[in-house]
């Protein structure tokens, strides 16, 4: 029977924490889409929609923050690899209907290891500058439905969450 730790690739042999040795690896190119979104009152995205925030352009500041995120995620979670990113789009779309804003991010790069941690970050971080920006009005927001929705290059190959 295999263990949990044999699965696990930043775990060695004895359950030991390491980060994964990518030396052998070859360069691909590395693609990963994430995508999140946090719900809040109708007042508050109106706030965002129309520009008028306190602390000014909400969207705009938080895109800036998902982009540095993704360049800081080897800072942030301890075994993730230092990447040099080749591109980072972080995109927003408002959902009237359900009083949120969806954030989606793409992060690519030519490297040994994937960037959906990297995606994954530039969300988060994305969604909580909205979050932050906004509190002073609306301090029950709620971050919902982070999760990678697709990847590309790497010995595991692609992989997309299937559309419904």
């Amino acid at each position: 029977m295999t263990s949990m730790t044999d699965q696990l690739t930043h775990f060695d042999a004895h359950g030991q924490a390491h980060m994964v040795d990518v030396g052998g690896k070859p360069d691909t190119h590395r693609v990963a889409v994430a995508e999140g979104r946090i719900v809040m009152a109708p007042a508050t995205l109106g706030l965002i929609a129309s520009g008028t925030a306190k602390k000014g352009d909400v969207l705009g500041i938080a895109r800036i923050a998902g982009i540095m995120a993704a360049k800081k995620t080897s800072e942030l979670i301890p075994l993730c690899h230092p990447l040099a990113l080749t591109r980072v789009a972080v995109d927003f779309a408002l959902q009237e209907a359900e009083n949120a804003v969806h954030c989606t991010a793409t992060v690519e790069t030519r490297g040994q290891t994937g960037v959906e941690m990297e995606a994954l970050t530039a969300v988060q971080v994305a969604l909580l500058t909205i979050y932050d920006m906004c509190k002073a009005v609306d301090k029950r927001m709620c971050m919902e439905g982070v999760r990678v929705l697709a990847k590309q290059g790497g010995k595991s190959g692609d992989w997309a969450i299937d559309a419904a």
